[in-house]
Formats: structure tokens, C-alpha cells, sequence
């Protein structure tokens, strides 16, 4: 290049090649009228394409000259740009041409981050993976195994570790609400049986225990993650998608990532066992500090795990916010570390191990407003077999409700007004399935079929409904070809005054109805098909779970409220 076409590069400022479209929020390369603007790519070295005749230098003139008369001069006088913009520009434009720049070191370090996320099999223990058109349940696990330098001064050094925090976290299939339910460690459940993959690649079948603390479904007798997955099911009736597991220095590693989340006491705390010292007030915590917070109990509450587990939730609450603030999310530097942070850090079963999956679910739980996600606790109470009780079994009644409402999709809190009439409209049209004219008991005609409910359900069923509610032509046809979670009947458009009468003896909802076709029964007639799946309670029992509610007096609280622990 001759010294005038230096010059001419001189005089171009390359933050003024970069532009902010404000439609996208990106920047764009725009090159000068001068340059040519083919959308075809150069030919790359090698190619034997052929090469382009470069445009020839403009002159530049000496100075501007007057415009003809009658014309007016085109050109704009060029605005002389604030020191601030230009700095702002040339960032900008330096920031878009590194994106462009390091595709291959991109490539490289998303490779090494998936060289940095752990795995375990899941034992067919989960649902396979979450789903994006579906529900999400996500299990996170808290575990107390001491690993990693500075973690020893905690007790129980040499520990297996034990499933001491979990937290069932399910996502609205539509995105619009989350619930994090927190299963208490001294709840006493039975854990199963628990196929488990070893070492060698074999699997090892590690017998189950019953009557035995929560925490237990993890690491104790050799037990993985996926045990405590099937000890959830077992307990909730709930199918985890995938699990994470973090110990210690997540906790520590998560929050320095961020800068530090936001937590609040209502009193001075000086707990010698957590070595959290802080005084009443509003607090920024990270590292060392915040795994103090989130293990102290003696000081908090009624000193129990119960207590704890109102300040983990607090603290989890406070941790969504700051991820999903624009401090975090719009400075590179917080989302490098993060994701250092958290592909080192977390253990996730082997579906999720790719920073594409974990981006994705990421992409999922990003759809969340903090409002909209409650915090809740298994309604438990005092073991009565314990003179002084240390540990906690379920409160039935509302622990089933609250385990349906999870199950049926059901929010804990009130949802946006136009996502909330979006639903509204939707369960509309399904609860229009119960409106309409019903038949007589004796005129319906159902085949049974059991989908996944106890062994015997369909027969039990089918006696309940010829001898009490007058359902005569019915008829048992066994299992169904596969199993179900929710029972449903199915039925052809002709057949739907018979579905309506079934519905309201058996108590289904309109969700619970399939329009469909009609099978032959036993006689070669026209039936509907009626297969129970395993939300089915018993004969006679009714089976909407809909409507449910949370108990009264379930502990809860939302993610977007700053609640100071007492």
C-alpha cells in the first residue's frame, strides 16, 4: 500500500466501522460507502476462486468545493464526536471484532468447560432428561462431604457425605411459575432398593432401608445421587428430570462468581459452629462467608434444621435475583467466572453433561420471574415414636397436597394477569368436556385397564363401579401396553354423554378426558377406555387433584422478597 492508501486507514476511526443497532442490541460492522459491499465472503487462501480487482484509491482533495448552483452539496459536515462516545464506540467495536476474531479459541474453551463438568449415571433412576415443551423437575442436592481445600474445620471430615440439603425444584410447563421444595434431611422415608453403576462399569443392587433419615439416600452403603432421585420418587410420587450436586465450595466458588449475594438478619449472630459472626442487618456475603450463612442453625429460629432450612431459602432466593440482574448478566467478566464456576463446581447426572444441555436449561429457568418462584417445605411434624424428638415424619394430609400440586403443575402463587387468563382460557375449554348431558350409569359403556396403578387396581375398580355406582357394562381388560401417570378416559364424539357421567362418578377433571376413539368390548360394542394410572388412590376414591390448594399453614415465601432471619 502506497503512503496515500495509508493515509486513507489512518483517517478511519474503527470504532466508527461498528454500530449499535438498536433493534437488536447488537453491534454491526458498517463499512464506508467507498468499500464494496458484496454479501459474498472473500475466497479463503488456496481457493481457486478467482480473485477479486481491488477498487482503486480516491484521491483525496485538497479542499471542499463549492456545489454547482441550483445543487445542493450531499455531503453532511462531519460531527465532531465527545471523547466519552468515542471511547464508548471504539469498546464496542473492539468487543464485536473479538467475537468475530477467536471462533477457534471459542470452540476451544467451550471444550474445556465440558472437560470441567463431572458426571454420574443416573441408574435409570430420572425421566430420562428434561424436556423444553414440558414440565421441569430438577433435583438439587447439597451435599456435606468435605472436599477441596479449606473445608475440614467443618466436622465430620472423613464423611461419605449425605444428601443434607435437597430441593425439588419443578418448572410450570408454560414457564410462568417454579416451586423449590425443600425436603427436610431428618425426615424419615424408606429408601429403595438402588441399582447403582460402579466403578468397572457393572451395576451393584444396594438394598434399601426403611424407616431411616432422609440424608441417607446419598453416600451412605455406596449410594449415588440417582438413590436419592428414586428415594424422592418413592416419597413424592414425582419422576426427577435430571440432579445437580453441590458441595461446599459451590457455595463458595457460586458466590464469589457473582460479586456476592444480598442477606438479611433480624438479630446479631455469633454461630461458633457455622463461623458465622454478622451483626442485625443487611449483608453482602460470598465465599467463606456465605457457606457460613447457609450452615448456620443453632442461632436462627428454633436452632434446628427446619430453621436452616428457612435461611437457605432465603439465601437461594436472593442468589436467582442477583443472577438474573443486569450487573450480572451484562458484565462478561461475571459470566466467565460463572461459568468456570459452575462447570467446576456442580456434579450433574450424565444427560446433562454438555455445556449445551446445561445452557439450555439454563435458557429454561432464565424464563422464570423471581415472583413467581416460591420456596416451600414439606409439611412435616415431630416424630411420635421419639421421647425427644431429633427427627420429623410427613404431616399426610397437607403433604399430599402439596406433593399433587406439584405433580398436577399447580402454581403456590399467582401468576402474571396475562399468562394467568391465557391458562384460565385454556382450562376453560377442558373443564367445557364436563358441560352437557349426561347418561344413565346402567347405558355406560368402559373398559378398565390398569396403566400403572398397585397390582389389582382394575379389578377392585371394576367392582366398585358394577356393584355401587351401577356401571354394569363394564369390563376388566387388564394392563395397560404401558403406564401412565395420570388416569384418563378415552372416548369417541358419540360417546360423550357416557364420558360425562363416568367423569362425575369417578371425579375426573376435564384435563382427565381424551377425546378420541372408541374400542369393541367383549359383546363387539362400542366402549370407552378407562386407564388408570399410578395417581389412581383406590376404588371409589375420587381423582380430580386440579383444584388442590396449598395448606394454610404451609412454611413458604418467594424469591423476589427480602426476608430477614430471625
Amino acid at each position: 500500500m502506497d503512503a496515500q492508501g495509508r493515509g486513507r486507514a489512518e483517517d478511519i476511526d474503527p470504532a466508527d466501522q461498528w454500530v449499535l443497532n438498536p433493534e437488536t442490541g447488537d453491534y454491526e460492522l458498517r463499512l464506508p460507502p467507498s468499500a464494496p459491499q458484496s454479501p459474498i465472503p472473500a475466497p479463503r487462501r488456496g481457493s481457486s476462486a478467482p480473485a477479486r480487482e481491488a477498487p482503486a484509491p480516491r484521491r483525496r482533495r485538497a479542499a471542499p468545493e463549492e456545489p454547482p448552483p441550483g445543487r445542493r452539496d450531499r455531503r453532511r459536515p462531519a460531527k465532531k464526536k465527545s471523547r466519552g462516545k468515542k471511547i464508548l464506540l471504539w469498546t464496542g467495536g473492539t468487543m464485536a471484532f473479538v467475537v468475530l476474531a477467536v471462533g477457534a479459541a471459542g470452540y476451544l474453551y467451550l471444550q474445556h468447560l465440558n472437560d470441567n463438568i463431572e458426571s454420574l449415571p443416573d441408574d435409570g433412576a430420572s425421566t430420562g432428561g428434561f424436556q423444553k415443551d414440558q414440565a421441569i423437575n430438577i433435583l438439587l442436592i447439597g451435599t456435606d462431604k468435605r472436599t477441596g481445600s479449606g473445608n475440614d474445620g467443618y466436622g465430620d471430615k472423613g464423611s461419605a457425605g449425605h444428601a443434607d440439603t435437597t430441593i425439588l425444584l419443578h418448572v410450570a410447563k408454560d414457564r410462568s411459575n417454579a416451586t423449590a421444595l425443600s425436603i427436610p434431611r431428618d425426615l424419615i422415608v424408606d429408601v429403595p432398593d438402588c441399582p447403582t453403576t460402579q466403578e468397572d462399569g457393572s451395576t451393584k443392587v444396594i438394598p434399601g432401608s426403611s424407616g431411616v433419615r432422609f440424608n441417607t439416600s446419598l453416600g451412605q452403603s455406596g449410594r449415588t445421587p440417582s438413590c436419592t432421585m428414586r428415594t424422592v420418587t418413592e416419597l413424592t410420587g414425582v419422576t426427577p428430570d435430571n440432579f445437580m450436586v453441590a458441595d461446599f465450595n459451590a457455595v463458595k466458588t457460586l458466590t464469589s462468581a457473582v460479586g456476592g449475594v444480598e442477606v438479611c438478619l433480624a438479630k446479631d449472630i455469633d454461630d461458633p459452629d457455622s463461623h458465622l459472626k454478622l451483626p442485625a442487618g443487611k449483608h453482602t456475603v460470598e465465599g467463606e462467608q456465605a457457606l457460613a450463612f447457609v450452615r448456620t442453625r443453632h442461632s436462627v429460629g428454633f436452632g434446628g434444621d427446619l430453621s436452616r432450612i428457612e435461611i437457605q431459602q432465603q439465601f437461594l432466593g436472593s442468589l436467582m435475583r442477583k443472577l438474573k440482574s443486569n450487573d450480572t448478566l451484562t458484565s462478561p467478566t461475571k459470566m466467565v467466572k460463572l461459568a468456570e464456576a459452575g462447570t467446576e463446581a456442580l456434579t450433574v447426572d450424565a444427560k446433562l453433561k454438555s455445556i449445551g444441555k446445561l445452557k439450555d436449561l439454563g435458557l429454561e429457568l432464565g424464563k422464570l420471574d423471581t415472583k413467581n418462584l416460591t420456596f416451600a417445605t414439606v409439611p412435616v411434624k415431630d416424630n411420635p415414636a421419639e421421647k425427644t424428638p431429633v427427627t420429623v415424619v410427613l404431616k399426610d394430609g397437607p403433604a399430599q397436597q402439596v406433593f399433587d400440586m406439584v405433580k398436577n403443575d399447580v402454581s403456590f402463587t399467582e401468576v402474571k394477569k396475562k399468562e394467568k387468563e391465557k391458562k384460565e382460557k385454556e382450562d376453560a375449554a377442558v373443564a367445557a368436556r364436563l358441560e352437557g348431558e349426561k347418561s344413565e350409569p346402567s347405558e355406560i359403556r368402559v373398559r378398565v385397564l390398569n396403566g400403572g396403578a398397585s397390582s389389582g387396581s382394575a379389578g377392585r375398580e371394576l367392582t366398585y363401579l358394577q356393584n355401587e355406582a351401577g356401571v354394569t357394562k363394564s369390563e376388566n381388560a387388564g394392563n395397560a401396553p404401558a403406564e401412565v401417570a395420570k388416569t384418563t378416559l378415552e372416548y369417541a364424539p358419540d360417546q360423550a354423554d357416557q364420558a360425562r357421567a363416568l367423569a362425575e362418578i369417578l371425579g375426573l377433571s376435564g384435563a382427565a378426558m381424551k377425546p378420541g376413539e372408541s374400542v369393541t368390548n367383549a359383546q363387539g360394542l362400542p366402549a370407552m377406555t378407562l386407564t388408570l394410572g399410578k395417581d389412581f388412590k383406590g376404588a371409589g376414591v375420587k381423582l380430580d387433584a386440579t383444584s388442590a390448594k396449598a395448606p394454610e399453614d404451609l412454611q413458604k415465601s418467594t424469591a423476589d422478597k427480602v426476608e430477614c432471619a430471625k
